[in-house]
């Protein structure tokens, strides 16, 4: 993020370029090789100097296609071009993104950059780059909604080095108040990579800076999402504010979408401080609000998981028929979608809740270790702590207190990588990992306890959930 901070329309310093040192002899090279290029591939140079990761074609058409090269084949110029400023990028790609990826090295880029500013045109092919990742994130933000969640993560981190850039206003010609508002338009559609696949810390960083920046009143989505990344990031009570000016805006814009994710977050905090009845009552009244198939943001399957969480300790029958309905409802979404990964991976945590209520520990185990597996998968770290400290817990009831240690030594490791010290987790947690801290005390004296903590840090969270 070397750029973030720099004034608005101010140029990169070329010698030190995006954060990286560019020697004098590569920059010679690179000036070479752009001086013995034709108009064209000159232009395209210049013009592909803006991307901060790599591209495919369909993003070289779309950012650099226009003016000069709108009349001729972009394609054919990307061809021509690339044995002399790019490299390609051995990753997987599938057609629907654009095909093969290229990369330009810093020095090429180097040069590109100080030919497009001193031509004046920078500052419209920014324009350019940045409608270009507005649509990047709602595709991904589509893709997620639609069932195709890990190609949408996918999708995301590929594009993030730019995408990034163009979260920050302060990067673009015009004033930051003008690109706040596209700025706050690709951090929300990117929700669910900051919330459901681990990145809460970038996410609320990013979030703020753009709202810090946006003029006139804020997007009641946007904050709605600055007050669910208080909560991922353990601090609840930071959320009310965002709620109450998010509840306002909402009802000012008549957005019905956004006073059902609202909800839904009032739901997850009451859920998180152990008001189970409260949290039950405001995901029925999310679930009203959402529709059959919500176009963005938590789906039905989440809200049903989390009315099974909210009764699986308490009242088993009403738990069960949650995931009925989240079944049902995830029936109806194959004809024309994929799973909801995420929703499936806590609808597995109540499963386990439910199963080792009635003793069932092995298929308890099952379902448990199948939600952390999903967790680890999607990137979510606190859905993976949970899920560990569930397993530990039936681990502990089935007669296994060594593994119930590992377990939660490699959550206390992850919880210590990854939050800083004011997270504090949810009761519907903190209740689990209490017992299981207690009954391991009895169980075990200090020195085999601490072994065994250390010995499951060790090994971490990936290696254990695999163990039957």
């Amino acid at each position: 993020m070397g750029s973030m901070g720099r004034a608005a329309g101010e140029s990169p310093g070329y010698e030190v370029l995006w954060g990286e040192p560019v020697g004098s002899g590569q920059l010679a090279a690179a000036e070479e090789g752009y001086v013995a290029c034709g108009p064209a591939e000159r232009l395209l140079w210049e013009r592909l100097s803006v991307f901060e990761g790599a591209f495919d074609r369909r993003a070289v058409g779309e950012v650099c296609g226009y003016g000069a090269l709108a009349g001729v084949d972009v394609e054919a110029v990307l061809d021509r071009l690339a044995p002399r400023a790019l490299l390609p990028v051995d990753d997987l790609f599938d057609e629907e993104d654009g095909g093969p990826r290229h990369w330009m090295p810093h020095a090429m880029r180097a040069v590109g950059a100080r030919r497009l500013t001193a031509r004046g045109d920078r500052g419209l092919v920014v324009l350019h780059h940045r409608r270009w990742c507005v649509k990047v994130a709602r595709r991904a933000a589509e893709w997620w909604q639609r069932g195709r969640q890990l190609d949408a993560r996918d999708l995301a981190l590929r594009e993030l080095p730019d995408l990034a850039a163009a979260m920050d206003p302060t990067t673009a010609q015009l004033a930051p108040g003008d690109e706040a508002g596209p700025a706050l338009e690709i951090a929300v559609s990117l929700w669910f990579l900051w919330v459901a696949c681990g990145r809460t810390a970038e996410g609320r960083t990013r979030l703020r800076h753009a709202l810090a920046l946006h003029q006139g009143p804020p997007p009641a989505r946007a904050l709605w999402l600055a007050a669910f990344l208080e909560l991922e990031s353990g601090r609840p009570e930071d959320a009310d504010p965002l709620l109450v000016q998010a509840w306002a805006g909402a009802v000012r814009d008549g957005d019905e979408r956004c006073l059902g994710l609202l909800a839904h977050l009032r739901g997850a905090i009451a859920l998180h401080q152990g008001r189970t009845r409260a949290a039950a009552d405001e995901f029925r009244q999310a679930l009203e609000l959402l529709g059959d198939a919500p176009g963005f943001g938590p789906t039905q399957e989440a809200c049903w998981a989390s009315l099974a969480l909210c009764y699986s300790r308490t009242d088993p029958e009403a738990a069960q028929e949650a995931l009925d309905r989240l079944e049902l409802g995830g029936a109806g979404r194959r004809t024309w979608a994929g799973r909801d990964v995420f929703a499936d991976a806590w609808a597995d945590h109540a499963r386990a809740e439910l199963l080792a209520w009635d003793g069932e520990w092995d298929r308890a185990a099952d379902h448990a270790r199948r939600a952390l597996r999903e967790h680890l998968r999607l990137g979510s770290s606190v859905g993976a702590a949970c899920a560990a400290e569930l397993l530990a817990r039936i681990r502990l009831l089935a007669g296994r207190p060594d593994r119930a240690a590992h377990l939660l030594g490699a959550v206390d490791l992850l919880r210590a990588s990854v939050f800083d010290t004011s997270y504090k987790p949810g009761r519907y947690c903190t209740a689990s990992r209490d017992r299981s801290d207690e009954a391991l005390r009895e169980l075990l004296d200090d020195p085999e306890l601490r072994e065994a903590y250390e010995e499951g840090a060790r090994r971490g969270l990936f290696a254990l959930s695999r163990e039957r």
